[in-house]
């Protein structure tokens, strides 16, 4: 059960939904009787999955984004799409990042980036903040 609640936590957190998997993967990692190397892979792909849904909302964008539900502001849209062009895909490198790195997730799809190299990028750069949080809580960092 705290896997699954990792998984969807790290998922709609990538989704633009304000949820927080640090906190649930802290909390996990406090209780110290989960695998660190099976809560850090769960916390990965749930938050990499929920990035690929970004991608995809960017891929279609123009049919969502005047949509009262659509969770992104235009302000953050420019601000990611002015980061993309000036970056180009490297910017996905950032996809970890409070407020900038999921809209980046999404313009990357509303760019046409290919998605092997989306998914590549983007699982580099969440993997490695969930490494590095692991780090941080275990007094390495």
């Amino acid at each position: 059960m705290a896997y699954l609640l990792l998984f969807l936590s790290a998922f709609g957190a990538a989704t633009l939904l304000p949820l927080q998997s640090e906190a649930v993967l802290v909390g996990l990692l406090v209780q110290a009787q989960y695998s660190v190397y099976l809560l850090l892979i769960v916390a990965t792909i749930g938050n990499v999955l929920g990035s690929c849904v970004n991608w995809y909302l960017g891929l279609k964008i123009e049919q969502f984004k005047d949509k009262k539900w659509f969770p992104v502001s235009e302000k953050n849209m420019l601000k990611a799409e002015k980061i993309y062009q000036k970056y180009g895909f490297w910017s996905l490198l950032f996809s970890w990042t409070p407020v900038i790195g999921d809209p980046i997730t999404l313009i990357a799809g509303l760019m046409k980036e290919k998605f092997w190299r989306f998914l590549l990028i983007v699982t580099i750069a969440k993997g490695g903040r969930y490494c590095v949080i692991y780090l941080i809580f275990s007094g390495w960092i």
